[in-house]
């Protein structure tokens, strides 16, 4: 076994929080810093499922991609789902951390995973966050290029076939090539008209809305909606490898929710 805090600390390697949105709420949520813990389950979100696999799998700990609280708390009500869920995790002494933008910004993180499994090359910097003293810029999203130009409907399905998505939706722009590609995962259509203006051919995101796609459509810019889940799902078994390998000399085992499916159908 190791002390949550050991497991948090390989967090803090892999995702610093310092690179986490205002906004954010990462870090330890549930659980003391103290406890022991022997086997991990790594997710994209807390659901009930998941807590139900952690209990299951005889899980001491959960670390998540979203976080299982956002907001101050004003009462637990146990008859409420996220009550009842605080409820069983604390009765099964399960902690419970989120590396949530902080992982997307992070080298190896969300995006990298994202950028990687959909075939792009020499990637760069998108929404800049920060920028260090050393000169070291951090960013939300990823630029990259295609090893060859494609049709659009091609880039479409090949984004398709490489996540966890049983479809996506395509907003295309007309007879454009695709070449150059920007992307964020999860829900990222704030940032299609950046992405235009960087010279994207196409833009790779979740959760776009009819004006947002309207929006790319005038500024002559493809846009793959391949869903919040899809384009961040991959980073779970990514997050379980790394953990693993900084938890290598410990006695811990960490596994990885491959239950899970996105909440959209296409009947």
């Amino acid at each position: 076994m190791v002390k949550c805090q050991v497991v948090m600390d390989a967090i803090e390697r892999l995702a610093p929080k310092r690179l986490a949105e205002d906004w954010d709420n990462p870090g330890l949520l549930v659980g003391s810093f103290k406890q022991n813990v022997r086997r991990i389950l790594v997710c994209l979100d807390v659901s009930d499922a998941v807590v139900e696999q952690a209990i299951a799998c005889e899980a001491d700990m959960i670390v998540a991609h979203h976080p299982l609280i956002f907001k101050g708390l004003k009462k637990i009500r146990t008859d409420l789902p996220l009550g009842a869920r605080l409820q069983q995790l604390l009765k099964h002494d399960i902690a419970v951390a989120a590396a949530h933008t902080n992982l997307d910004i992070a080298v190896g993180g969300v995006n990298d995973v994202l950028a990687a499994a959909i075939g792009l090359e020499k990637l760069s910097t998108f929404v800049i966050t920060s920028q260090a003293e050393d000169g070291t810029v951090e960013s939300l999203g990823r630029m990259g290029t295609l090893p060859v130009p494609m049709a659009v409907d091609d880039f479409a399905r090949q984004v398709r076939d490489a996540l966890p998505a049983s479809h996506v939706r395509l907003v295309n722009a007309g007879k454009r090539a695709v070449r150059k590609v920007a992307l964020c995962s999860g829900s990222g259509a704030e940032f299609i008209q950046k992405a235009a203006f960087m010279g994207a051919d196409a833009y790779v995101t979740g959760d776009v809305k009819y004006h947002e796609a309207q929006q790319a459509v005038e500024l002559g810019m493809h846009v793959i909606d391949a869903g919040h889940f899809a384009t961040e799902f991959p980073v779970v078994e990514v997050l379980r490898e790394k953990l693993s390998q900084e938890l290598a000399e410990y006695d811990v085992e960490v596994i990885a929710d491959r239950e899970s499916k996105d909440f959209f159908q296409i009947m």
